[in-house]
């Protein structure tokens, strides 16, 4: 139990309850009231000021109490050589918004994220947030593998560009950061959607793109085949956000990908 005594007046906190107690004696004669010792201005000043003080004093013990607690987003299920902020992370933790994890050169980490899961893979980092309800990540260097069950599931973020599921459909998807301003985004199964700004393009199924962001105008030339902007017709180089360019897709996947577990990622 934690008392906080002001002037006359003690304030004790047990069990998340308060109450509140006076010890001003010389105010009662015989058990009744003095009037005049109430009366008397110095001891109304010296009332007021004990109540002041235990209102203030009260708001410190309560914030703790009713202060919202941060969301949970997701759940550590796997893990070798893997941190969450400065300490080494293990199965079960808890990932909150603004957590920052990473791995080892060796490492791995694996998190559930309500109908998602993501990978970070060796040398690799993210922190943890969100977009609207929808549990996101900001990928700053390494590779990065998500699955999705729906399209609401799940958005990464690497600089200006945002990766996410481009269907309900169940979505694998991997990005390796190259350097602050280029990526390679491959589509494992589904189709992705990347979007810089108002520079949204589909990556379908088995499509692998080295995407540029932020190219030099004077060096962006005529879009290839495969390059068309999502639901309209091929956007003038002028405009665009970024550029890409297909790269060959291997056959190797990882465990990650394989894994059974990460084919339903809704799965609890």
């Amino acid at each position: 139990m934690m008392r906080l005594r002001v002037g006359r007046l003690t304030v004790a906190r047990k069990n998340d309850r308060f109450a509140v107690t006076s010890s001003i004696g010389r105010f009662k004669v015989a058990g009744k009231l003095n009037r005049s010792a109430i009366a008397h201005p110095r001891a109304c000043i010296s009332v007021a000021k004990s109540l002041v003080s235990l209102l203030v004093s009260f708001s410190l013990l309560t914030g703790p109490v009713w202060a919202a607690p941060s969301a949970s987003l997701g759940t550590v299920v796997y893990a070798v050589h893997a941190h969450v902020g400065a300490a080494q992370t293990s199965v079960g933790a808890t990932v909150f918004s603004g957590d920052r994890l990473s791995t080892e050169q060796t490492g791995s980490i694996q998190v559930r994220a309500g109908a998602a899961r993501l990978l970070l893979s060796g040398a690799s980092s993210a922190t943890f947030s969100q977009d609207d309800a929808t549990p996101a990540a900001t990928l700053t260097n390494g590779s990065a593998t998500f699955s999705t069950a729906h399209s609401n599931a799940f958005a990464l973020h690497v600089a200006s560009a945002v990766i996410r599921p481009n269907s309900n459909l169940p979505t694998i998807g991997q990005v390796t950061v190259l350097n602050p301003k280029e990526l390679i985004v491959k589509s494992t199964r589904g189709s992705l959607s990347i979007a810089v700004e108002d520079d949204v393009r589909e990556i379908p199924e088995g499509a692998a793109y080295r995407v540029v962001l932020d190219p030099d105008p004077a060096a962006q030339g005529p879009r290839g085949a495969g390059t068309k902007g999502i639901g309209g017709p091929p956007i003038k180089a002028a405009k665009s956000r970024f550029i890409w360019y297909a790269v060959a897709v291997t056959a190797v996947l990882t465990y990650f990908a394989l894994d059974e577990v990460f084919e339903s990622p809704d799965r609890p």
